[in-house]
Parts: structure tokens; sequence; C-alpha cells
């Protein structure tokens, strides 16, 4: 009876856990590119679905853009007023949206001079301590960390940690860390690594020898239908009768080849990782997501990996795939800012085979066996229709199944093939409602071999 209470209570902590917002910490060069201030007033409109636990200015711009070395504090609290404007509307439709005073006190600055040289004894910042500092709660949940800039600041934390600590104790420390880092902006990551060797470590950067926009991150404005980052869409959707937050969204960016000129926010999907939609499952890199998709080199950090979608294989795709999704939802979470509950549109909320929560659903079966899938439960908060679309997803799976028998009505079978136990047939379900714009919620299947 005491193991089964013991065993009860760690599945309850364990339940507990996946169930809380995942917690986020932010490195931003903002003051150069203002593409850092789009990915910012997007992440204003998604607060309530994470814990942020700090925004650190780094130093601001690419190496050599600004004239200065400077960080721009002033420019994170210049947003953070907008969605104070905002805020009391975006508290009809969540109230776990963050008080505004709360995200004006996790703003710190960081290290104005970048570069593995500023790495050293004495070289401590605000942001490189509050990095400690929010590592250091006692909180079971991972600390994710966007680098949205550079890793001054966080190897500065590391460097800290390391030479004032037992060798047991750093390995806890950075056993709590997972980083989702821009394009290596610093150019200190090789070092970084060998120096540190974090466990959960994606770099999300094209591949040495090729062109950089063909990372995977890119994919948030390159690739795929480009229209639906014009200024016409911008305008429509967030610049314009959306409030004071739309309007301090950028409107001029580099993103050639994209035509546009407009939205470009290189970093957005470095939160877009972390963010629980049912779709992205941060531990499973391998797994697409609004992030993009990676895989785990001999080195032990995660790159880019490849998808196909449209007749195109690349790394841009495991983010483009997603466009029409998240800017919709994006569109949606802006006409929050200024319209009643009633008024808004808000995303469905996805059951299959009575699991409704939005971490991976996990079923055993046999060989040659039938699997039932029922999303008839689903419901929408707002009284649409829903729409069903079953994805096997090829790039994550290791047997073929049969797929599968539509029946209707959110309900589907899949007929398992393959042999070896442990083999895995990886499903994705898509459910959107019928209203504008369309919303789109997410569940993961893993259907495994017994």
């Amino acid at each position: 009876m005491k193991r089964y209470n013991l065993l009860l209570w760690v599945l309850i902590l364990t339940m507990s856990v996946s169930a809380q917002p995942p917690r986020l910490l932010i490195t931003t060069d903002i003051g150069g590119d203002p593409d850092d201030q789009q990915s910012l007033v997007r992440l204003m409109v998604y607060t309530n679905e994470f814990d942020v636990e700090g925004i650190i200015c780094s130093a601001a711009g690419t190496p050599g853009e600004l004239k200065d070395a400077v960080v721009r504090p002033d420019l994170v609290e210049e947003i953070i007023r907008g969605y104070q404007t905002v805020y009391p509307n975006l508290l009809k439709h969540d109230k776990d949206f963050p008080a505004p005073e709360y995200l004006f006190s996790i703003v710190k600055r960081g290290n104005p001079l970048r570069g593995w040289e500023n790495v050293c004894d004495g070289k401590d910042t605000e942001g490189s301590e509050w990095i400690i500092r929010q590592v250091d709660k006692k909180d079971k949940r991972p600390l994710n960390i966007c680098i949205f800039g550079g890793q001054t600041d966080l190897a500065q934390a590391l460097w800290n940690v390391k030479n004032s600590r037992s060798a047991k104790e750093f390995q806890q420390f950075i056993s709590k860390i997972r980083v989702y880092d821009i394009n290596d902006q610093d150019k200190i990551f090789t070092k970084l690594y060998a120096a540190f060797k974090l466990p959960f470590y994606v770099l999300a950067k094209a591949p040495e020898g090729v062109d950089k926009r063909e990372g995977a991150y890119r994919g948030i404005y390159l690739g795929g239908d480009e229209s639906l980052t014009s200024m016409t869409w911008l305008k429509e959707n967030a610049l314009e009768n959306h409030g004071p937050l739309g309007k301090l969204y950028p409107t001029k960016t580099w993103t050639a080849p994209n035509p546009h000129g407009v939205m470009k926010e290189g970093d957005t999907p470095s939160w877009f990782f972390f963010l629980k939609n049912g779709l992205n499952i941060a531990e499973r890199p391998e797994l697409v997501g609004w992030g993009g998709r990676f895989l785990k080199n001999e080195a032990g950090v995660y790159r880019d990996a490849t998808d196909t979608f449209e007749d195109k294989t690349e790394a841009r795709a495991t983010v483009y795939r997603w466009r029409e999704d998240f800017q919709n939802d994006w569109a949606a979470r802006m006409d929050w800012c200024v319209g009643d509950y009633q008024n808004c549109n808000h995303a469905p909320m996805v059951s299959v085979n009575g699991s409704t929560g939005k971490e991976l659903l996990i079923i055993k079966a046999n060989a040659n066996e039938t699997v039932e899938l029922d999303a008839s439960a689903s419901t929408d908060p707002d009284g649409n229709s829903l729409h069903f679309e079953w994805l096997n997803y090829p790039e994550t799976s290791n047997i073929s199944g049969e797929m599968m028998a539509i029946t209707g009505n959110g309900k589907a079978s899949v007929k398992m093939s393959g042999l070896e136990k442990g083999k895995k047939l990886h499903m994705v379900l898509k459910v959107t409602d019928n209203e504008k714009p369309n919303l789109t919620a997410y569940k993961r299947i893993d259907l495994i071999l017994k």
C-alpha cells in the first residue's frame, strides 16, 4: 500500500508539473534591427501561456551594426507600456496575463560588450546574475532560455557558477536549463559549448558553408505563403485598429528575398519552440512545431532538421508549413487587445480518446492491430463548428501504418504494421474552427508497437 501511495504521489506531481506553463527567459539584442521589437510585441499577447521570468537586454544590434556598445532596456519598457494599455482587455480573455508591473520588474541590463573575452572574473552583470537567480529557484520545471541576440550574459552566468560551485553542483545547475540559440550571434557558441557542455542546446542556424538564409528559424518570414507577412496582412490584423500595442510593431526590416520588407521576427521561433499548444513538445526537438524541428548531432547539440512540404524539402519548411496557423492565432490575440470575449475568436480544445491535455498521447498496439482514434469530444469555446485533419508524420515515424479510415466527426482508424517492439507511428491531429480568423489546436499521438 505504501508503495502504491508513493507511485500515485509521483504521478500526481508529474501531472501537476506538466500542467503548469513553461518557464521562459529571454536575452535580446534589441536596439539594432527592429525584428526584436516585432518578436516582443507578438510575445506580449502570449505572456499568459508562459511564466516569463526575465527579459535580459544584451549588447544591442549585431556585431559591428552600431557605433556604440549599448543595451536598450528602454525599448523593452516601451513595448511593456503598450501592453499595459491593452492589459485590462486581455484579462477579459484570460486571467493569466501577467500584470505589467511584474513585466517591468524582470527587465534587466546585460553586458553592452560581447564576446568570449568578456566572459571572466569581474564581468558579472545584472542580467547574468538574474539568470543564476532564476535557475536556482526551487522549481521542478526547466528554465527555457531564448537567445534572441548574444549568448555573452548566459555564458557569464555559467562561468560564475562553474567557478564558484562544486562540479556536482554545476551539473545540477545546467540540468535545469534548456537553450534555444538564434544563429550564434556573438560567435562564441563553440567555446561556450566546449566549456560548459549544456545537456539541452538548440542551435538554430544554417550549416556551415550554406547560405545563412537557409536556417530553419528564417521560415518565420521566408518560404511558403509570404503574403501572410505583407503590409496588407499586418495592417488588417495587427497594426491598425488593434490598440497602442499593435502600433509599436516596426514596419521596416531587411527581409530579402521576401519581397515585402515588413515582418521578419527572426527571434520569434525561439519562444514558439517552448509554447505549449499541443504541437510543440520542447523535450522532443525531433518533433516539428512552430519553432522548427531539430536533430541531435554527434556533439550532443540539436541542429536544424528538414521537412518536405508542398514538394519542397528544406529546414525552413519546418516553420513555414505552420505559418497560416500561427499568423491566424496571432491575429486573434491582437483582436483580444480591443474586443470583448463574445466578439473574438478562441482556439478549440482537443480531446482524443479521452485525453484532453496538450501533452503527447501514447497508445500501445500490436502489429496489424487497428487503432481507433476518436476526437469527437473536442469542443470550441465560442460554439464554432470544427474541422478535423489527421496527419501521418513520416519524418518522425519509424514504421508505417495503413492510414487511415476517416469516418467523420473527428473519428479515424489506423492499421499498424511493422514487427519490432517499440517502433512507433507518429500522428498529428489538427482541429480548426470555422470562425475568422480560423484557429487551430493540435494533439500529437505516438502509436507504439508492443
